[in-house]
């Protein structure tokens, strides 16, 4: 998967993407808003099991207590946690359906360096042109259709020139 000016390229489609509102960025930081440039290895796929059915073999479901630690200052920053947690955590079983299916990447994991960066997903968009808080967005649709046409450690590629 290459991200290009002219859209997500992956099995010779071209898929309409969104990054985060930050941009494109070189030098990644926690709570930047900013997609990282290189290439990413994806690492796992979580999925809500009450809203979609499970999207790959290797799909791991996620539920009310499932959490992405994005606290620097806590030992398994970067990682997938349990509530309770004492650090600032993301909720995975969102209200909206953003993370109905999400691919995890392996920036800054699996030994994260704190404030580098935690959960760059890629998961369904908001919509055409409505950013990220980093992660990549696609149309649900696209997102279904790719999740059982890749495997674990399949690349997604953010290329230099699109850093700003």
């Amino acid at each position: 998967m290459v991200l290009t000016p002219s859209g997500l390229r992956f099995w010779g489609a071209r898929l309409p993407f969104t990054v985060g509102h930050g941009g494109v960025t070189r030098d990644k930081r926690e709570g930047d808003g900013a997609t990282p440039v290189g290439v990413h290895r994806i690492v796992g796929c979580l999925y809500r099991p009450d809203r979609v059915a499970k999207p790959c073999d290797w799909a791991v479901p996620i539920g009310p207590g499932d959490l992405w630690s994005d606290d620097s200052d806590q030992p398994d920053y970067n990682t997938m946690v349990r509530a309770p947690y004492p650090g600032s955590a993301e909720r995975l079983m969102r209200g909206d359906r953003l993370y109905d299916i999400v691919l995890i990447t392996d920036w800054n994991w699996p030994d994260a360096e704190p404030g580098r960066g935690s959960a760059i997903f890629i998961h369904r968009w908001r919509g055409p042109g409505r950013p990220t808080e980093g992660c990549v967005g696609l149309k649900p649709a696209h997102l279904r259709w790719i999740v059982p046409r890749i495997s674990y450690a399949t690349r997604l590629i953010v290329p230099e020139e699109l850093a700003g």
